[in-house]
């Protein structure tokens, strides 16, 4: 503490003064202080007395509110407790929260609660303003007095808030923590008891048009999106016996598609809230969505025929159909498109493929044509899908889909398992991958593998498969069935034929003819080894040979070196002028599944000589088609057919050949009629109040929870590159590229599937 400077020990007049004045001061000021502290502590003790009681009150409220909350019977969403009287009483004893916070968190809180706990409410005393007026009224003229008293009373001040004494007091404090603490028990019980949620959450929700998802919502929400995750455990939740899952689960979807519809939230493919949507089915049309693995303008069976089938299923008008075909990139168009046809864009080639369809079928079908992410294998001379297939179907529209090649979309298929997706999927084998793998170098040892992994995808995606012929391997859930026409520009060959026939005109001027693709396995082997075997006794036989193909160097070499009397051309359409006047085609071919060729050529009202293999097992009914059992047998077949004319076909052999009778019975033996007509399963739908909705299987069969077991294997192997490539994947193939982002407009796959998400 600054006093005054003395003067050689001598004091003047002016310094006794003002000694005596500072005496008089801290006179007054200890006295002042005592009466102030004995004061102070007196309402101190009454403000311990009355916190003592608050603490007691809200220890009993907290007990009686723990005791509620335990005595209720926990479920999966928890509803309101009843309100009984005593709930009632507990109520209206306890003030609200926010008029609580409002009374004891103010700044004025001090002298709020003294003025209602003591009869010595004015005891709002602030020292610091006493201590001023005091030093200002005694030291008024002497400045540095002054500054010296104010500092010792600051030193005073902070020595006794230290204490504790002039601090927060203590009782207030815990009245604040304890309120606190009790506000966010109060929150907590709101939740799970159903009290009254806080005000300014209501306020929130009252503003929103819809309100937002609670937290029992949000949970349910979480376990049945994970429940297709359990399910490749076999794992599934069990209702209660007294809970309608189906009608929880239609509410859950409304309440969800109302909340996406009031953001504006809208999705093309789907997603983790899409995928809750069930088919929309509002118009009365179900959803049909062909997948398959080539594309037009690669004249092949895997890109005519679903094309095909997708006309005649969108013709009946009873349901809506989607063709989901592969895209190219330029680099790959100019492998496999012929004739150096490549496109710029899908839409180019969707025009195209459009009027090459209008023009064969002869009417404009209505379905809708989308493309997913493809490359080219050289080396299997096929596409592979790059990414998830499934994704690019939405989800509203994920009601029935028709694989085709269902082996060959899923070798790789890293993505939503197609059964998870869609309510009925149907797989339709096209091609003996075996036999083609057999040719191969260790084919046997290759085969053995591709089997079984073809025996595991197809069970693991498919309700049922239909095989084409018995020449497929046998799969689980399968049937033989064909399910495939002919073009009708075929057909009205067969009718032109048939007519110049009755008029007496010669329909047939040229002998034999062969037509396929020019591979090994196309069925060149086994010709060039009957003609060669058995050229003495077809002496005189000529045949022309019309196909382009990655062999084509060697089989014409083969066929010159044996001396064999062939005439190769290029390959065109079999519709071709040229091709009309033949009146005998051979096909020795034992890879085919079913070949399409042969079935064009009994349309013609040719003669057809073929194999008898159980890939000709449908043509064999035909009059008009000779079957050979040995190679001697072929040549009489041969002989047989070049001496005699064929048969005219029958209107219901006509009509066996088309496509109406083929798509006929693919609704039939795929069980599309009972889908389509509301006639379900326990793992297809049922209507309920006119809409779709998903039947609960209580528990999985043994064979379901092998399925999803198998599925979840397939994915979680499919997901690592290293194991991709040592199966004989394309690089890069588990995600879509750049390119094909710019050429569908997609988004990465960075971004479409984030690394956070999960599979569901």
């Amino acid at each position: 503490m600054n006093f005054p400077a003395m003067n050689n020990g001598r004091q003047t007049p002016a310094m006794e003064t003002a000694a005596d004045s500072s005496s008089s001061a801290f006179s007054f000021i200890s006295k002042g202080w005592r009466e102030v502290r004995d004061s102070a502590d007196a309402d101190l003790r009454l403000m311990k007395d009355r916190a003592n009681s608050f603490k007691n009150i809200a220890a009993s409220f907290d007990r009686e509110i723990e005791n509620l909350i335990y005595s209720a019977t926990p479920t999966f969403t928890v509803p309101p407790i009843r309100q009984s009287s005593e709930i009632e009483f507990m109520k209206k004893l306890h003030p609200k929260m926010s008029e609580f916070r409002r009374v004891y968190s103010a700044p004025e809180i001090s002298r709020k609660v003294m003025e209602k706990c003591g009869p010595r409410a004015n005891l709002g005393i602030e020292l610091s303003r006493i201590r001023s007026t005091i030093a200002a009224e005694v030291f008024g003229t002497v400045e540095e007095d002054m500054k010296g008293i104010i500092e010792f009373n600051k030193v005073r001040s902070e020595k006794l808030n230290e204490e504790g004494q002039f601090g927060e007091w203590e009782p207030i404090r815990v009245l604040k923590t304890r309120f606190r603490e009790f506000e966010k028990k109060n929150s907590t019980v709101e939740i799970f008891a159903g009290f009254k949620k806080n005000e300014f959450v209501e306020k929130v929700k009252s503003s929103l048009e819809v309100p937002p998802l609670d937290v029992p919502e949000l949970l349910a929400v979480l376990v049945r999106q994970s429940g297709p995750f359990l399910d490749q455990f076999g794992i599934r939740r069990r209702e209660p016996p007294a809970v309608d899952p189906d009608k929880i689960s239609d509410e859950l979807d409304l309440r969800i598609a109302s909340v996406l519809q009031s953001t504006g939230h809208c999705s093309e493919r789907g997603g983790s809230w899409t995928d809750f949507m069930k088919p929309d089915v509002t118009d009365g049309k179900r959803h049909v969505a062909i997948v398959t693995t080539a594309s037009l303008p690669w004249m092949t069976g895997t890109a005519v025929n679903p094309l095909f089938r997708a006309a005649y299923l969108a013709k009946s008008a009873k349901q809506k159909v989607t063709l989901l075909v592969p895209w190219l990139c330029r680099s790959d168009q100019e492998l496999v498109y012929p004739n150096n046809l490549t496109f710029g864009s899908p839409e180019e080639q969707e025009n195209y493929i459009r009027n090459w369809l209008e023009e064969s079928v002869g009417f404009k079908a209505d379905f809708r044509i989308s493309f997913y992410p493809g490359k080219f294998s050289r080396e299997r001379r096929s596409i592979i899908p790059a990414g998830d297939t499934s994704q690019f179907i939405p989800s509203k529209n994920a009601d029935i889909a028709i694989l085709e090649e269902p082996e060959h979309l899923n070798w790789y298929h890293h993505g939503k398992r197609w059964t998870d997706k869609f309510n009925h999927v149907v797989g339709i084998v096209h091609t003996n991958y075996l036999e083609y793998i057999k040719r191969e170098k260790n084919g046997a040892l290759q085969a053995f593998f591709v089997k079984h992994i073809n025996n595991l995808v197809t069970r693991a995606h498919c309700h049922r498969v239909l095989r084409l012929s018995a020449a497929t391997q046998d799969m689980p859930k399968s049937v033989i069935c064909n399910v495939h026409g002919v073009n009708p520009k075929f057909l009205k060959i067969g009718e032109k034929v048939a007519a110049e026939r009755e008029l007496g005109q010669q329909a047939f001027s040229k002998g034999a003819y062969f037509l396929g693709k020019m591979v090994w396995a196309k069925g060149y082997k086994e010709l060039i080894d009957l003609l060669a075997k058995h050229k003495n006794d077809l002496n005189g036989f000529k045949l022309d040979v019309y196909g382009n193909g990655e062999d084509a160097h060697e089989v014409q070499s083969t066929a010159k070196r044996l001396d064999l009397n062939l005439n190769f051309q290029k390959g065109r359409d079999h519709a071709d002028d040229s091709l009309q006047g033949y009146k005998v085609f051979i096909n020795p071919s034992v890879s085919d599944v079913l070949c399409t060729a042969t079935a064009e050529a009994l349309a013609m009202g040719k003669f057809v000589v073929c194999a008898d293999h159980p890939s000709n097992e449908f043509f064999s009914s035909f009059p008009n088609c000779l079957t050979y059992k040995t190679p001697e047998d072929f040549v009489a077949k041969v002989k047989e057919a070049l001496a005699n004319e064929p048969q005219p076909l029958t209107p219901e052999q006509r009509y066996n050949l088309s496509w109406e009778a083929a798509t006929k019975r693919f609704i039939e033996y795929s069980e599309l009629d009972r889908i389509l007509n509301n006639e379900y399963s326990a793992t297809t739908i049922r209507k309920s109040n006119g809409k779709a909705i998903a039947r609960s299987v209580s528990m999985p069969t043994l064979s379901e929870m092998v399925d999803g077991g198998i599925a979840f294997a397939h994915y979680c192997l499919t997901g690592n590159e290293f194991l991709r490539l040592c199966t004989g994947a394309i690089p890069g193939t588990r995600d879509y590229g750049r390119q094909h982002c710019k050429d569908l407009h997609l988004l990465p796959p960075q971004v479409e599937s984030p690394i956070y998400g999960c599979y569901l």
